[in-house]
């Protein structure tokens, strides 16, 4: 005869067993998480100094910093979020506001999916078979249609899973008002829905800001500072990736320093953005 209490008493513990493997998950996540973020303030405060701000890459042996890779990462970056921002609002967009269930809809969905998991080698070659190679010469331009691929499905999908999110009785008030379509989307849906998108915005910026692959397929390096995106561009992945397998101390540790620079930087955008999010809504 089973007691009474059995049932009960196996159910905690069985809920008392998963609580505990989801603390011990998280606690390695946060574990893990915790040694990267040592690793790189232990190595790259180290490398910090003026020169990485004011001096271009160096040969081995002598001094040096990483202007030229941060101004190539900032206009690389730049160029391919403004084509990104636009090409994936106006994508996610159409998919939430007027594709929605159509057949036509769920191919593009699909397809937008497929080339949001595509590993960004395959983006890097791609770009250079079709950019690269028949202008017979790397370029930043390159450099930045690549990360454009790669940013744009990312906030396609978050655009459209966000405007998705918005009440439909903000459409219908405002149309029953006499506001076109065009204007309900551009003036009510979109403002109710600019924090969910800012975001997007910032998880693609974070997804093309440490690519290294597709850069070595398309805009490679300079050593010297280059502010023309049609010629060979410095950027920081690429010079991290060929400074930290180097046999000179100075590069490793000016590898470390970039890569503390772009945590930095990627940390400090999502506060600024999330606090400007914040204050932006109406109380």
């Amino acid at each position: 005869m089973i007691a009474p209490g059995a049932p009960r008493l196996s159910r905690r513990l069985a809920e008392y067993g998963f609580l505990g493997f989801c603390w011990l998950a998280t606690g390695l996540a946060i574990l893990a998480l915790a040694a990267i973020l040592w690793s790189l303030l232990r190595q790259g405060l180290g490398g910090l100094n003026l020169d990485v701000f004011t001096k271009s890459t160096p040969a081995p042996g002598s001094t040096g910093g990483l202007l030229n890779a941060i101004l190539g990462s900032v206009m690389m970056c730049a160029v391919a979020m403004l084509g990104a921002v636009v090409v994936g609002v106006l994508a996610g967009t159409w998919l939430a506001e007027y594709a929605r269930d159509s057949r036509y809809g769920k191919v593009v969905r699909f397809l937008n999916d497929v080339l949001l998991s595509a590993p960004s080698i395959l983006v890097g070659l791609f770009v250079y078979e079709i950019l690269v190679a028949p202008l017979k010469g790397f370029s930043g331009f390159a450099g930045a249609a690549a990360l454009a691929l790669i940013a744009a499905p990312v906030i396609t999908r978050t655009t459209e899973d966000v405007l998705r999110l918005q009440p439909a009785a903000l459409r219908e008030a405002s149309v029953a008002l006499g506001a076109p379509v065009w204007r309900t989307i551009l003036h009510v849906v979109w403002k109710a829905a600019r924090a969910g998108m800012l975001t997007g915005a910032l998880l693609a910026f974070a997804r093309i800001s440490g690519e290294t692959a597709p850069l070595l397929f398309t805009a490679l390096n300079n050593q010297f500072l280059n502010l023309d995106l049609t010629r060979p561009t410095a950027n920081l992945p690429v010079v991290i990736f060929n400074f930290a397998l180097s046999a000179y101390d100075d590069w490793r540790r000016l590898a470390w320093a970039g890569a503390l620079l772009i945590a930095a930087t990627v940390l400090t955008v999502t506060i600024v953005a999330r606090l400007f999010a914040r204050e932006s809504r109406p109380s």
